[in-house]
C-alpha cells in the first residue's frame, strides 16, 4: 500500500485513537457532550435508509436494519452508503446508545479493514462520531489498534505510521491503568514499530520526523518514562510485554 490516500486514513486512525483518549478524560470528568434533538421517522427499509436523500434520524428499528446490511451484503456501494447513514447518526446522542447496544461498533469497526480506500474512510468518521460516548470508548478503542497493528506489521507501512501527526494524548494509552487489551495493544504496536525500524538499522541513525508525529512522542522522554514505570505494572504479560521492546532498555 501507499500513496496520498493511504496516508490519509493512515493519520485518520492515529487521530481517532488520540481524540478517544482525548474524549475519554474528559468525559469522564463530567463534560458530556449533548447531541442534537431526534426527530424519528416511520421506518423505512434498510435499502431506502441508504439512499442519499435520507438524512432523518434512524430509529432502534432502522438501525438494526442497517446493520444487518452492513453484516451481509458484499456491495462496496451499499457499504458506503449505510456507513454514511450510520455515521450522520452517530452525532445524535442516543444513536450512539443505540448502535453500541444493537452490537454496531464491531460490526462498523470491522469495515476498516475493507480494501475500499472510500470504506476505510466511511467507517473510520462512524466510530470517530461514535467515540463522543464514553461508553463507546474501549470498544472503539480496540477496534482501531487492530487495524493500527495490521498496519505496523508491514515494513512499507513504518513510515506513514511514525509521519502521522498525532495529538500528545495518544500516549494515554501507555498509561498503567489502561485496560489490559489495550494496553497490550499499544504494546505490540510500538514493537512492531521499533522491530521494522531496528532491522533496518534506523534507530541509530535518528530518523528525521516533524515535530508532533507519531515518531516524535513514540521515541521522546514522555513515552520513555512512561516505558519505564510499565516494568512495575501489577500484570506479568504487561512487563514482559515492555522489557520485549529493546529501544529503551
Amino acid at each position: 500500500m501507499g500513496g496520498a490516500r493511504d496516508v490519509g486514513w493512515v493519520a485518520a486512525g492515529l487521530i481517532l485513537a488520540a481524540g478517544a483518549c482525548y474524549c475519554f478524560y474528559k468525559l469522564t470528568r463530567g463534560r458530556r457532550r449533548g447531541g442534537r434533538r431526534l426527530r424519528l421517522r416511520p421506518s423505512r427499509s434498510a435499502e431506502d435508509l441508504t439512499s442519499g436523500s435520507y438524512d432523518d434520524t434512524l430509529n432502534a428499528e432502522q438501525v438494526q436494519k442497517l446493520l444487518y446490511l452492513l453484516e451481509s451484503t458484499e456491495d462496496p456501494i451499499i457499504i458506503e452508503r449505510a456507513l454514511v447513514t450510520l455515521g450522520n447518526n452517530a452525532a445524535f446522542s442516543a444513536n450512539q446508545i443505540v448502535i453500541r447496544e444493537l452490537g454496531g461498533i464491531p460490526i462498523v469497526g470491522s469495515k476498516i479493514n475493507n480494501p475500499n480506500q472510500s470504506i476505510k474512510e466511511k467507517a473510520l468518521n462512524a466510530l470517530n462520531n461514535l467515540s463522543v460516548n464514553v461508553e463507546n470508548q474501549i470498544k472503539i478503542k480496540v477496534q482501531v489498534l487492530k487495524l493500527l497493528l495490521n498496519l505496523s506489521e508491514n515494513p512499507a507501512m513504518t513510515d506513514q505510521l511514525l509521519d502521522a501527526q498525532v495529538d500528545s494524548s495518544f500516549l494515554s494509552l501507555l498509561d498503567g491503568h489502561v485496560p489490559k487489551e489495550i494496553l497490550l495493544r499499544a504494546l505490540t504496536l510500538l514493537q512492531n514499530i521499533t522491530n521494522c525500524l531496528s532491522e533496518e538499522r534506523r534507530l541509530a541513525t535518528q530518523p528525521a520526523f516533524p515535530a508532533g508525529s507519531l515518531f516524535s512522542l513514540l521515541y521522546g522522554k514522555e513515552c520513555a518514562q512512561k516505558m519505564k514505570a510499565l516494568v512495575h505494572h501489577h500484570d506479568a504479560d504487561v512487563k514482559e510485554k515492555v522489557t520485549m521492546i529493546p529501544k529503551f532498555w
